[in-house]
C-alpha cells in the first residue's frame, strides 16, 4: 500500500505535477488528486493502485513500507538505486544533488 505522503513526497522527487503523474499513470488527474488528499491510506479500486505504484517504480522510486530498512525506521520514498531518472529540469551531467 501506499499512502498519500508517500505519494505527494515521491511527485516531488520526481519533480513533476499531479497532471504529469496522471499522464504517466494513465489514470486522470482529478483520481490522483483525490489519492492524495487521503488522509492515510491512498484508496483507490485495485487496477488504478497498480497503475499508479507500477509507473512511481518505473521512474524510479522505492516505497519504503513501515518497518523496512531505512535509517529512519518509518515509511517513506526514495530514488532506486541506479535508476538514472533525472527529475525534470535538471541538467544532464550525470551528478546528482542531494535534497
Amino acid at each position: 500500500m501506499i499512502t498519500a505522503a508517500q505519494l505527494r513526497a515521491a511527485r516531488v522527487l520526481l519533480g513533476i505535477d499531479q497532471r504529469r503523474l496522471a499522464e504517466l499513470s494513465g489514470l486522470s488527474a482529478p483520481t490522483i488528486q483525490r489519492m492524495e488528499a487521503s488522509e492515510t491510506m491512498v484508496r483507490g479500486n485495485v487496477d488504478s493502485l497498480v497503475k499508479l505504484i507500477t509507473a512511481l517504480e518505473d521512474a524510479g522510486i522505492e516505497l519504503i513500507d513501515d518497518g523496512a530498512s531505512s535509517n529512519a525506521g518509518g515509511r517513506g520514498v526514495r530514488l532506486k538505486a541506479g535508476s538514472g531518472y533525472r527529475p525534470e529540469g535538471t541538467a544532464s551531467s550525470g551528478t546528482r544533488t542531494r535534497r
